[in-house]
């Protein structure tokens, strides 16, 4: 398991394709969501995991960054897949019509499974 930048945000990478973030459970600074972005779109080869398990609040910036990814990745075939998100974050992709535009895990070992069982064990630092 490899640190790919410290931020209040846990970011790691479980394989060379996969890319999980952590959100903080303060979001006013989307500092996580911008470096997720920058890297879907400097190294789309990667799929995305976003943790929401710390998260209590989804501001529109944060739902702007999403999908703006989910774009980017989708156009070269990579998944954005949330995780761990709270039920009131979850009424709120249904309420704007959204919950069909994502791929939603019940954990990070859910969203790890649905990318493939070999790519779900860490490698050692």
């Amino acid at each position: 398991m490899s640190e790919v930048k410290e931020t209040d945000a846990h970011t790691w990478q479980p394989s060379e394709d996969i890319l999980v973030i952590a959100l903080p459970r303060h979001t006013h600074n989307s500092e996580a969501l911008d470096l997720a972005g920058e890297m879907a779109y400097t190294r789309p080869q990667r799929h995305v995991i976003v943790d929401f398990s710390r998260t209590c609040v989804m501001t529109s910036s944060m739902l702007s960054q999403l999908m703006v990814m989910e774009r980017q990745l989708d156009a070269h075939d990579k998944k954005l897949i949330l995780c761990s998100v709270p039920d009131n974050i979850l009424r709120m992709f249904t309420c704007v019509g959204l919950r069909s535009l994502f791929q939603f895990a019940e954990d990070q070992k859910a969203a790890l499974e649905s990318l493939g069982g070999t790519c779900c064990t860490p490698r050692s630092a």
